[in-house]
């Protein structure tokens, strides 16, 4: 789930890289018990061996610092994924910058008493759930109504609707908890990453390079940025925005096609994460869009200018089909965690006519009857926003809500099975049904998508935080509230920040923002909607040759040896290529190789360094940019 991109998910490359352990804590608590022959009742093992009872963890310093940490992670991949449409990792970067926070505020005596395992798990769950506020979705489907209708609803209505999508995604959680976690000890990969990190941290007597370095390449991101991108008086010098390559090609500078070296940090920290083989796979297809692809489309005439914005009109199309078919066909592959899925679903509703049992975590986990509250408080008010903000008819607004249901219960297992939430394959699945439910309605199509998306992607998110808190001994009904804080203070935060970025429908799709997610979700949708029959015909030829190779290369993903693998491309970098400026994707792929060659030399510092020295660089320079966007808007700074 986590690094997964809102176009397309490659392979988890931040959170799901587990930290080596550090000197042992004597009070950690033992690996969670799974549902073996040897432990018949895993519960109640968990209960006796594990349960850290009594010990403080959803404590106002975790609530709060989580709240301010994930609103500042929220900020950064709002940034990101406007910018590449990448959804970057949270959990365990917030878990890093909470500990880094309490040891500096303990050595100055602002603080009593260390902030804990268990408190900095708590404040992970806040975190994680208002950082992923721009995921599930969300930063795709708003953007893209906007984009096709110009409609943009007013801020306190995106606020509700946003948390009450997240809401209703962490009520849809609780009756497949203790199935997944408790009873299957599903691996949530990031989830146990996440417990692994916090275990090494505290046990590290304070010790953490981690945090340093996170710490010291934030500074480095944010001096960049600001010094790029800041414009006064006052100033003395500006970094490049972007250096031009020395040559062209068809009669146009290379920088006329988009290639040249973006002055970017947060790319070059996004191609570290995002691993090798997807970074030289979006430098393949940057240079087969802008090198071949795009002086063909302006020698034939189907494109007036060599632009950013005149080319991706047209290779939006196979960029799109590329990554619909590898997501789907990927997603088919998993029909076994969906077939378990669906059985969960069943089990939910069929009574139990066994024998009334004693519930030893009766006071601990969430009592069973939350989600059908849940559903019932918050499905009336899903339903009337979907019909007074999108002109929805109300009964297609009904049809929503068992479409979440179902794509909840198969995000979370495919997640816990995998470690990547298939929101980009869920998400056409909806568009498809309300294609045919209310065939021409634009914001159905998409806003029915954006619901399920969300509520998918919030209720494996807090599974995989209560995975990490199953490991550490946490009580899971304090976890449950923790998501409910951190989906609030998600939702306080992206809205404006969104409207600050994109004041007009101008600035998505530029080359400062080219949003890629936008542009799939928008083309999916009018494709769905208002048909092809007004393409211009080679796109459509782009949309058929998009298809099969999307599924050629997810065929080929799955059967190819290890040693053949490697020389494949991937379907989400190649597609991504496709709508992205050149500049982009040269960036993400000198992150990717610098990456490379360490692991390769330094197998034990990339191991250490390579997430939070990425995630430094991403998190100072898009909250800088956020930043200055607002001493602009204020009059501070000139654009």
């Amino acid at each position: 789930m986590h690094g997964t991109p809102e176009a397309a998910p490659p392979t988890p490359p931040n959170d799901t890289e587990a930290s080596s352990p550090g000197a042992a804590d004597p009070h950690a608590p033992t690996a969670a018990p799974s549902g073996t022959p040897e432990s018949p009742d895993p519960e109640r093992r968990w209960l006796e061996t594990v349960y850290q009872r009594g010990v403080p963890q959803l404590t106002v310093r975790a609530v709060l610092s989580g709240m301010v940490i994930g609103a500042i992670m929220c900020l950064s991949n709002l940034y990101v994924v406007l910018k590449t449409g990448w959804s970057l990792g949270v959990t365990v970067t917030a878990c890093i910058l909470a500990y880094a926070l309490f040891r500096a505020l303990r050595s100055v005596n602002l603080t009593r008493g260390e902030f804990s395992m268990l408190e900095n798990n708590a404040m992970g769950s806040v975190a994680s759930a208002a950082g992923y506020m721009t995921g599930g979705g969300n930063m795709a489907a708003i953007p893209a109504l906007l984009m096709l209708t110009g409609t943009r609803p007013d801020s306190g209505w995106m606020f509700a609707w946003f948390a009450v999508i997240a809401a209703l995604g962490v009520f849809a959680a609780i009756p497949i908890k203790r199935q997944l976690i408790n009873i299957e000890a599903l691996p949530f990969p990031t989830g146990t990453a996440t417990a692994e990190t916090i275990r090494s941290m505290h046990g590290a007597h304070g010790k953490s390079d981690k945090a340093r370095m996170l710490g010291w390449t934030a500074l480095v991101g944010a001096i960049v940025a600001f010094f790029r991108d800041a414009k006064a008086a006052w100033i003395p010098f500006n970094l490049p925005k972007s250096i031009h390559l020395p040559f062209g090609w068809r009669g146009h500078s290379a920088a006329d096609w988009t290639m040249s070296i973006d002055g970017s940090l947060i790319l070059v920290g996004a191609g570290a994460l995002m691993g090798f083989r997807t970074g030289w796979s979006l430098l393949l297809g940057a240079i087969i869009t802008y090198g071949m692809i795009a002086p063909a489309l302006l020698e034939q005439g189907v494109i007036a200018v060599a632009s950013y914005k005149a080319i991706v009109q047209w290779t939006l199309w196979p960029g799109a089909a590329i990554l619909l078919s590898s997501g789907l066909l990927s997603f088919a592959f998993q029909w076994r965690s969906v077939a378990r899925s669906f059985s969960g679903l069943i089990a939910l509703v069929r009574p139990n006519r066994g024998p009334v049992v004693e519930d030893p975590l009766a006071d601990i986990e969430c009592p069973s009857w939350w989600f059908p509250a849940g559903f019932l408080a918050l499905g009336p008010i899903m339903v009337f926003l979907m019909a007074y903000l999108f002109g929805i008819p109300w009964w297609a607004g009904i049809v929503a809500l068992p479409l979440a249901l179902i794509m909840g219960v198969v995000a979370a297992r495919v997640t816990g099975e995998t470690d990547v939430t298939p929101t980009k394959a869920l998400g056409p699945v909806t568009q498809l049904v309300y294609g045919g439910l209310v065939p021409g309605n634009v914001p159905a199509n998409i806003m029915g998508a954006n619901v399920t998306g969300g509520v998918g992607l919030h209720a494996a998110d807090l599974l995989t935080d209560l995975k990490s808190g199953y490991l550490l001994g946490a009580n899971p009904r304090q976890q449950l509230f923790a998501q409910l804080f951190g989906v609030l203070a998600g939702a306080a935060v992206v809205v404006p920040a969104f409207n600050l970025l994109i004041p007009s429908v101008d600035a998505l799709g530029s080359a400062e923002f080219p949003a890629p997610a936008v542009q799939v979700w928008a083309g999916v949708s009018k494709a769905l909607t208002a048909g092809l029959s007004g393409l211009e015909p080679t796109a459509k030829i782009g949309i058929v040759v998009g298809l099969a190779l999307g599924a050629i290369l997810t065929l080929a993903e799955r059967y190819a040896s290890p040693k053949v693998r490697a020389f494949i491309p991937t379907a989400s970098g190649l597609g991504i290529a496709l709508v992205v400026p050149g500049a982009n994707a040269i960036a993400m792929f000198l992150g990717a190789l610098i990456a490379e060659l360490v692991r390769r030399r330094r197998a034990d510092l990339a191991e250490g360094a390579t997430v939070p020295v990425a995630s430094g660089l991403i998190a100072g320079e898009s909250i800088m940019g956020i930043v200055v966007a607002m001493l602009v808007a204020f009059g501070v700074l000139s654009k």
